[in-house]
């Protein structure tokens, strides 16, 4: 069974920055597409990044574009997400998702098999 454990969410000030990782279990982490959503308060979940299999490419939402960055480590099953000059507005719990098959990049949350739990993320105005 595969299982994906968020970790590195918290509060941060406007204009500072914060990783989130999300770690795999599994032998097979190098033969998914990931990605991270974003679910705030009242809204409903959205992508926020996706990133292909070897890494080579990525995907992003137009909010994040130029301040979030996603990448992986296959080595270490592990998908990262790094956000700079952060905004009030990119408070939610941020979730990891994957899925085995598919496209280079995966932007629909109904196409990915398997979530983490979240982790919030907070930021201060």
């Amino acid at each position: 069974q595969v299982q994906l454990v968020e970790s590195g969410g918290g509060l941060v000030q406007a204009g500072g920055s914060l990783s989130v990782s999300c770690a795999v279990s599994g032998r097979t982490f190098s033969s998914y597409v990931m990605g991270w959503f974003r679910q705030a308060p009242g809204k409903e979940r959205e992508f926020v990044a996706s990133i292909s299999r070897s890494g080579d490419r990525s995907a992003y939402a137009d909010p994040v574009k130029g301040r979030f960055t996603i990448s992986r480590n296959n080595a270490k099953n592990t998908v990262y997400l790094q956000m700079n000059s952060l905004k009030f507005e990119d408070t939610a719990v941020y979730y990891c998702a994957g899925r085995a098959l598919g496209g280079i990049v995966i932007i629909d949350a109904n196409d990915y098999a398997y979530w983490g739990q979240g982790t919030q993320v907070t930021v201060s105005s």
